[in-house]
């Protein structure tokens, strides 16, 4: 059954609304999708809770990669993760042996702290276990609903949406959705994607935004989808 767990929107946020795309489109994009992926490189962070099965690991390794490419992402939590597998290991090392580890990840001091204060809290106020529940999660400094809801699908197996710029760009692109945010994205898919597409859509953009449907000229000509996109707000392609 579908996890019904939404949020509200301010008023500012209320003016979202569905477009373009036809809904029964979606079962035919997603197989393509599916189909075109196989090409492409797993993000990492998909591969690393693989790896491990942990929803820890898949917190931190969410927060290295923030900003930070895929190879980048990969690499720096090997290193960390070798050094402390939990957030008993992680509170053992300090704030600058963390950041040495992850580096060259994107503003890795800032997250090194992050991560050392994310595991504090998870030690003193939840025995040590990442919470099961966004609202939960969202209390943790540096994390955001995108790396909530991976955690959420990735690390405990739930139901959740992760939308972040890919999955926002292509979603609106096609005109599946019409909204100004990732937020009102993911509310919107809240409302209209099909439950079994739920948690493989990030993946699949991800791997689809980077390589072909790229922000900016995006590869229309080598593209499958062209027949059911819009390519809302497109202004020239390749």
């Amino acid at each position: 059954m579908r996890n019904k767990q939404s949020y509200r929107l301010s008023a500012a946020d209320a003016s979202v609304t569905i477009a373009g795309m036809h809904d029964n489109q979606i079962h035919h994009v997603m197989a393509v999708l599916e189909q075109e992926c196989q090409q492409w490189e797993t993000p990492s962070v998909t591969v690393i809770s693989e790896q491990h099965r942990s929803a820890f690991h898949v917190l931190v390794s969410c927060i290295i990669s923030l900003r930070t490419k895929d190879a980048v992402t990969a690499a720096a939590s090997a290193r960390l993760f070798k050094r402390a597998g939990s957030p008993q290991e992680m509170v053992c090392l300090e704030i600058p042996e963390i950041a040495d580890l992850i580096y060259p990840a994107g503003f890795y001091r800032t997250k090194a702290e992050q991560i050392y204060e994310i595991c504090k809290t998870l030690l003193a106020e939840y025995n040590g276990i990442v919470p099961d529940s966004i609202e939960e999660l969202l209390r943790f400094k540096g994390v955001g609903r995108k790396t909530a809801n991976l955690v959420m699908t990735l690390g405990h197996g739930q139901q959740g949406i992760c939308v972040d710029i890919h999955v926002h760009r292509i979603t609106n692109r096609w005109g599946y959705v019409a909204a100004k945010t990732p937020d009102q994205t993911e509310q919107v898919l809240r409302g209209k994607l099909p439950d079994e597409y739920w948690i493989k859509i990030n993946d699949l953009l991800v791997c689809y935004g980077q390589n072909l449907c790229y922000p900016v000229s995006p590869a229309c000509s080598r593209c499958r989808l062209t027949g059911c996109c819009d390519q809302v707000g497109v202004q020239r392609s390749r």
